[in-house]
């Protein structure tokens, strides 16, 4: 079909996947749609941003850039994207914060639905009164992305007639604060797969009595 695509310029393109390394930090599978991503660059990704200190190929060898249709993992990152976020190259590190917290900002506004939800207990409990359909809110965290995406999808099955599983938030690494605040406004379960709740994020369950659960199975 004689595809082409831009090499020169600023690079953009797509997540695939990511995850939390334990000894390299916050890794990003990237494709690169167009323009060339190179070490060094300053890129905002999803609502996460950062500079590029290292590029690694398919082989798992570092490269010093990447162009279109070549996917590579990226180092360097303020946190873990999401599959299918889109990322893009910038002039500095300054904007590239100011666009991923504008992004955060807005993507929070989203998840927080009205939601009338309660502690596990509680809506087992209703639920042997023979009280109408219960909804279950809960926020899922996990190591790897394709956990996330795995447990939201078989949670989300476990709805029937009598109760409703609602994931309002999910995300790959740690419990924190902002998960925690999600989940005391909407009264939800916070599930930690392989993951678990920084200090500050345990502040706020603590003090909002929120229903906290580790699982690595």
């Amino acid at each position: 079909l004689d595809l082409k695509a831009v090499f020169e310029g600023r690079a953009s393109g797509v997540v695939i996947e990511s995850a939390l390394d334990k000894g390299r930090g916050q890794v990003a599978t990237v494709l690169v749609q167009q323009g060339t991503l190179s070490k060094g660059d300053y890129l905002v990704c999803g609502i996460q941003y950062g500079r590029v200190r290292a590029l690694f190929d398919e082989t798992g060898s570092q490269v010093p850039q990447a162009g279109p249709s070549i996917p590579v993992q990226v180092l360097g990152l303020s946190g873990v994207p999401e599959s299918g976020d889109d990322f893009v190259v910038v002039a500095d590190e300054r904007l590239a914060k100011d666009v991923a917290q504008q992004r955060d900002v807005k993507r929070r506004e989203t998840r927080l639905v009205a939601a009338a939800g309660n502690r596990m207990e509680d809506i087992m409990a209703q639920m042997g009164e023979g009280a109408t359909q219960q909804t279950l809110n809960l926020v899922v965290k996990a190591d790897v992305h394709g956990s996330m995406q795995a447990l939201r999808e078989a949670l989300t099955g476990l709805s029937n007639e009598q109760i409703r599983i609602n994931v309002i938030g999910s995300g790959v690494g740690g419990i924190t604060e902002s998960d925690a605040q999600l989940a005391a406004t909407s009264k939800a379960t916070v599930i930690g797969f392989n993951v678990r709740a920084d200090a500050s994020a345990r502040r706020v369950i603590e003090g909002n009595g929120v229903d906290l659960r580790y699982f690595s199975i």
